[in-house]
């Protein structure tokens, strides 16, 4: 089929169909007219996924279609049921499909502070050359408790929701580089181990655990999961399958927005348990139990729920008739 053909023909159809949906009063002809070419247009978007699959012209009558469907039956979602879509079956199927890189991620995040924490904390000499002795001891007799006890527990988990926000975001946005959620995840695993070791040689190792895992358990999930959907995005560029890499890379970003926007509510979460749960007098069996409940809620909703829509075709992307068909080709 020629498709520069096909297109001077039916122009003036599509053209007029537009102008129908668009039209906010429309008399019983109009409305014949409308269902008329809506069906013409259809057949015409049939035709050219069959015969000559041009992903441009694919995503124009695509949209036309769906706008034309939506003109005529009225249709329209309330906000809520589109707030409840997004995060009760977008938003998890996005994370499950994410669940590899994420993993990847984590086994980054975790061999760096083992190794670290290791290293620093078996070797003085070591230990020594990135912290002076006597900072050492102001870290574990002061510094690490009394950074959880900054000002007003409400202006402090509002710092603390901003800077890992600002984190994720950083691991979101560079994530098609493939190159900074590698090193940001080096950079914070050494880190903790980094203190680990030290709290450990001075025999604060119980204090280390005690004051980062009611909150740190369910924050650094979230920098891992925002990591891991970077890397999912640069992994799509790089491999893309079946798919054009423009089609798969464009995929890949919609869902990375889906993560970013899902992370909000999460990391709000984990700051609000850094300010009033981690510092707080409840009995550190407890403050760990509440943040470890938040972390398997997260981890149920990501895995648990995820695959679950997962398996019922929820993809989190949007609809084909906003993105156009996906047509599989090869290289």
């Amino acid at each position: 089929m020629d498709t520069d053909a096909f297109i001077a023909v039916h122009r003036p159809q599509w053209e007029r169909l537009q102008q129908l949906t668009r039209s906010r009063a429309l008399d019983a002809a109009g409305i014949d007219e409308l269902l008329s070419l809506y069906q013409e247009t259809s057949t015409h978007l049939s035709t050219v996924r069959s015969t000559n699959p041009d992903p441009a012209l694919i995503s124009r009558l695509s949209l036309l279609v769906h706008r034309a469907r939506l003109r005529i039956t009225g249709a329209r979602i309330p906000l809520w049921k589109h707030a409840r879509n997004f995060f009760w079956e977008d938003l998890p199927s996005t994370l499950y499909e994410a669940r590899w890189t994420v993993a990847l991620s984590a086994g980054l995040f975790l061999l760096a502070a083992v190794v670290s924490g290791l290293y620093f904390g078996l070797d003085s000499t070591a230990r020594a050359m990135v912290v002076p002795e006597a900072d050492q001891r102001k870290l574990v007799e002061q510094d690490f408790v009394s950074y959880y006890f900054q000002g007003e527990a409400s202006g402090f988990a509002a710092q603390v929701w901003t800077n890992n926000a600002w984190i994720t975001v950083q691991a979101v946005v560079f994530g098609v580089t493939g190159f900074w959620p590698v090193v940001m995840l080096l950079q914070n695993g050494l880190n903790v181990g980094l203190s680990a070791g030290v709290m450990g040689a001075h025999g604060g190792l119980g204090t280390f655990f005690v004051y980062i895992l009611p909150h740190g358990l369910l924050e650094i999930t979230s920098v891992l999961v925002g990591a891991g959907a970077g890397l999912r995005t640069f992994w799509a560029w790089v491999r893309p399958g079946q798919m054009p890499r423009l089609w798969a890379l464009s995929h890949a970003a919609r869902a990375l927005v889906t993560v970013a926007i899902g992370l909000v509510p999460v990391l709000l979460v984990s700051g609000f348990i850094e300010g009033f749960v981690t510092p707080s007098s409840l009995p550190p069996a407890l403050r760990i139990a509440i943040g470890a409940a938040a972390w398997i809620a997260f981890l149920v909703f990501m895995l648990g729920r995820g695959r679950q829509v997962h398996r019922a075709g929820v993809t989190g992307d949007l609809s084909e008739e906003l993105v156009g068909a996906r047509v599989a080709t090869a290289g």
